[in-house]
């Protein structure tokens, strides 16, 4: 059913969500010896496989992460009016090799258009790229906004190719011609390429620690890189708040501007923070202080609501406030909603 604001069912003021992992069916198996898989151990404990890497204790099949109706239930609970889902974070695969990476890309963006075109008053698409061939992943942008209606990438923070890279200029060009945006959200090392250290691995410290450097180290390598000054109307999308990019921010202005290894246009007074403003951030960052710190060290102006919805840190986000109507005129400007899908926000 669908009402007279143009959403289907589900809560007319609320709120715009950027950050909804989604595990698909149709992803299951299409890349080879890396799966993905779903299975159970002998006791009846569910495990998830992609590579070398195996997720214990997390049932994706019969949860929201596979089931539609489930997830809109929950959304609908959560206030959630529009949810813009993603690749599992799990399931980038950003190593294994490039034609497998095409394939499984496709399938995973197929099955995903597909749930979103069973919704499209509740669910917008962010689709997997094939990072190891940059070409290739132009193609796929290009094949996903044009011909399935996704709104744009998903990618990883780390897949070989630095951000500032040369060789990255095709993408973000890319994303220029089809005015589309970028959005980064790290995974764990290990899964189809090398592991980053050990000691991240225990206790699962790789999903907070490792992330929240990883997403500090891309927004420092798309300002130091100068991806921002070379790509003025280019946004970018980093996932956690920047990670602890906001605890850091001080001393890397500090060293944009003192450090002779910063770049000479950097070191100005002011260049720094106004490069920085060229980056959106959502907001999930698990804790009212935290939120607070945030929006104080960030600002509000290309911050943007994200859940982790279903994830194991959900629950425990900030509760938003006065800010919601922000940070969903935000997420309209950073999907262009108002140009593809205006119906979304009448």
């Amino acid at each position: 059913m669908t009402r007279a604001d143009g959403l289907a069912d589900g809560p007319a003021d609320g709120l715009i969500d950027v950050h909804g992992h989604i595990v698909l069916e149709g992803s299951m198996g299409q890349a080879g010896a890396c799966g993905p898989e779903i299975g159970h151990h002998p006791d009846g404990s569910p495990w998830f496989r992609v590579g070398n890497y195996q997720l214990d204790g997390v049932a994706y099949r019969g949860s929201l992460f596979i089931e539609v109706d489930m997830r809109l239930a929950a959304m609908d609970t959560a206030g959630i009016r529009l949810q813009a889902l993603s690749p599992n974070p799990l399931t980038y695969l950003h190593f294994i090799d490039a034609p497998a990476a095409v394939d499984f890309c496709r399938a995973h963006n197929d099955s995903l258009a597909e749930v979103v075109a069973g919704h499209p008053g509740r669910f917008v698409g962010l689709g997997a790229l094939p990072m190891q061939d940059i070409g290739a992943a132009c193609a796929e942008l290009r094949r996903i906004v044009g011909d399935l209606g996704l709104l744009g990438g998903y990618v990883g923070t780390d897949f070989g190719t630095p951000l500032d890279a040369p060789a990255m200029d095709a993408l973000y060009e890319t994303c220029l011609e089809l005015d589309v945006p970028l959005f980064l959200h790290p995974t764990q090392s290990g899964i189809d390429g090398p592991l980053l250290d050990e000691r991240l691995r225990r206790w699962d410290l790789d999903l907070v620690l490792e992330y929240s450097f990883e997403e500090a180290l891309a927004a420092a390598t798309l300002i130091f890189g100068g991806v921002l000054r070379r790509h003025p109307a280019l946004d970018i999308c980093l996932s956690h708040g920047g990670g602890s990019l906001a605890l850091t921010l001080s001393k890397l202005r500090k060293l944009a501007e003192r450090r002779p290894a910063s770049p000479d246009w950097l070191k100005p007074e002011g260049v720094f923070d106004s490069q920085l403003e060229r980056l959106w951030f959502d907001c999930h960052v698990t804790g009212e202080r935290e939120f607070a710190f945030v929006t104080d060290v960030l600002g509000t102006d290309r911050l943007v609501y994200g859940t982790n919805f279903g994830g194991w840190d959900r629950g425990a986000g900030p509760h938003v406030g006065e800010l919601a109507g922000t940070l969903n005129e935000n997420a309209a400007r950073l999907l262009r909603l108002g140009d593809r899908a205006p119906q979304l926000l009448a």
